[in-house]
């Protein structure tokens, strides 16, 4: 039972301290849910109702399936806007047909995030790379901001995905604007601003949701031009099929294996936090699992895709969450208000649901990480930019499609050129250093030492050799050191590019040597033969005893001297006192 119900391991010490603090998070979580939920809904171009849908049965099912104590699972800005771009085309304006296929894909994100968490690949979601995640949720918020503008400003304009087509709509229907509409979300937004920074931990949607439509209904700014929300329907969802079929699967796959991997990785990332914050452990394939059927389950009751929030569960942790029984609580405050409440919010302007979309994606626009990455990696601040600008330009799907395909190229370009330092000896002492970094560091003429600082296989094993053929020259080289102690594995390519290097390097006179070779590298090369063409005399355990010998088995010994920013020059007595 703890193994399939974290949940149940959770209830073992429960007492009423803690009872106490998960009540007072659901009930917070919960209050907080009501207005982002239904804000949520609009940015996937649903019905503002189901995004309380989407607030009900997938906190429950993962309440009961998920590892993490803090994390609020719900409708999201990010899977929102995905689940617009990837339902609108489709859907061809049908609202009925619209609905089903958002039904359908939370099937299907939960379907393919179970089966990856049965069959224990969480590792996937490695691929997102920190700044592709960041470059995507970045311009994702730009995109969700913008489409929220028709609701803020009371204009009629098509859905898009493309911030400049959103753009181009407003400008050429500028003197359409509504002014009561744009005076309740401006309004809207600086309460919502005012509020966060005075008390964070209070419930501002909630307070501008009552304000709006209190001021909506006394003054009759429905009667003109703001628009609302309207007749909402009550009750709880009430069970029914998705759209099944192949065509359907085939054209909603790409968007589905999308929402699951940037889903997982959104709910995944902010549930670590947490999880390191109070000193737990979070399991990346349990989380698939729970996340995964929380969809499924969540398909069948009117939910559309789904996955944890990180604003949410700040808010959750800060109220003093420590079980999963805290989303329990928040699902029942959403069902009461289906049953019960729904009618108040006839009044709601839409107006205001689009302020508090807009407030909290704009703390996803992360300046400061992309100042970080200028500073600490160009190389990674260029794969933000590009996902960034790919996601803008191309759309949100191929926009991350683009990091991914951009950042595992970075990797094998980076794992095919690894490190390398040609290495020299630091003064009075045996120990090797690079010469780049260590201009003192004086090296032997004749014998130039390369450190190799990654495992040796297919697809870095031409560069080694290239390396070594750009440092070698055959009138003044006598011997080779390679220090091989960073190279933890060697696959058959590699071995033989260096069977095939010492060769090369033996038919020119010049010896090859190895330092602080690893058991595991050492066996590998016995058996390849590898080990025997070298000779057992030419493997030392450290550079400096390398250095030593192959100096020795030259026919004159070969003079120390330092690199070209020393004077120092290392004499006979001071190489063989190295060792």
């Amino acid at each position: 039972m703890n193994r399939f119900f974290p949940l149940v391991n959770q209830l073992s010490s429960y007492d009423r301290e803690t009872l106490v603090s998960d009540l007072s998070a659901g009930l917070t979580v919960g209050v907080m849910l009501i207005p982002q939920g239904m804000a949520y809904a609009l940015i996937a171009g649903l019905p503002p109702i189901f995004g309380l849908y989407a607030s009900l049965v997938p906190l429950v099912i993962y309440a009961l399936l998920g590892t993490s104590r803090q994390l609020a699972v719900g409708p999201v800005a990010m899977i929102s806007l995905l689940v617009a771009a990837g339902v609108g085309p489709l859907a061809g304006g049908d609202e009925l047909l619209y609905i089903r296929y958002a039904l359908t894909l939370a099937l299907m994100v939960g379907a393919i995030q179970f089966t990856l968490g049965v069959l224990r690949f969480g590792f996937l979601a490695n691929f997102l790379s920190h700044p592709v995640l960041v470059g995507f949720t970045s311009a994702a918020a730009l995109i969700i901001g913008f489409s929220q503008v028709k609701h803020l400003l009371g204009l009629n304009i098509p859905r898009s995905s493309f911030v400049h087509e959103i753009v181009v709509d407003v400008v050429s229907r500028i003197g359409e604007i509504n002014p009561a509409t744009l005076v309740v979300g401006l309004l809207a937004i600086v309460t919502l601003v005012l509020v966060r920074r005075v008390s964070p931990r209070a419930p501002g949607p909630l307070l501008v949701v009552a304000l709006a439509t209190i001021a909506v209904f006394l003054f009759g700014l429905d009667g003109k031009g703001v628009g609302i929300v309207g007749d909402v329907p009550g009750g709880l969802p009430v069970p029914q099929l998705p759209l099944l079929g192949i065509d359907v699967f085939g054209a909603l796959m790409p968007t589905a294996l999308t929402i699951s991997l940037v889903g997982f990785m959104e709910s995944y990332a902010v549930a670590k936090v947490y999880a390191t914050k109070h000193r737990y452990d979070v399991d990346a394939n349990r989380e698939l699992v729970g996340l995964g059927l929380a969809n499924v389950v969540g398909s069948f009751f009117l939910s559309y895709p789904t996955t944890g929030g990180f604003s949410r569960t700040a808010v959750n942790d800060q109220a003093g969450a420590r079980t999963n029984v805290a989303a329990i609580f928040s699902a029942v405050i959403i069902a009461i208000t289906l049953l019960f409440l729904t009618g108040l919010f006839f009044y709601l302007p839409k107006a205001v649901l689009a302020a508090i979309v807009m407030v909290a994606v704009a703390k996803l626009i992360d300046w400061r990480e992309a100042r970080f990455l200028w500073r600490v990696d160009r190389r990674e601040f260029a794969l933000m930019v590009l996902t960034f600008a790919a996601t803008l330009m191309l759309g949100i799907e191929q926009g991350i499609l683009v990091g991914v395909v951009a950042s595992i190229l970075v990797v094998l370009y980076q794992t095919s050129r690894p490190h390398t330092a040609v290495m020299g000896r630091l003064a009075g002492s045996e120990n090797f250093r690079n010469i780049l970094r260590n201009p003192d560091a004086a090296t032997v003429d004749g014998v130039p030492v390369l450190r190799f600082d990654a495992s040796l296989y297919f697809a870095n094993a031409a560069y080694l050799k290239d390396t070594v053929e750009e440092l070698t020259d055959p009138q003044t080289t006598r011997a080779l050191v390679l220090d091989f102690y960073p190279v933890n594995r060697i696959d058959s390519t590699g071995l033989h590019a260096l069977t095939e290097l010492v060769e090369s390097l033996g038919r020119r006179s010049i010896d090859v040597h190895f330092s602080g070779v690893k058991g595991p590298v050492l066996d590998r090369m016995a058996k390849s033969g590898l080990a025997q063409l070298v000779g057992d005399s030419n493997f030392h355990k450290n550079v400096a005893g390398a250095v030593r010998e192959a100096g020795r088995n030259e026919m004159a010994m070969p003079p120390i001297v330092a690199s070209a920013a020393s004077d120092d020059v290392i004499t006979q007595h001071e190489l063989d006192t190295v060792v």
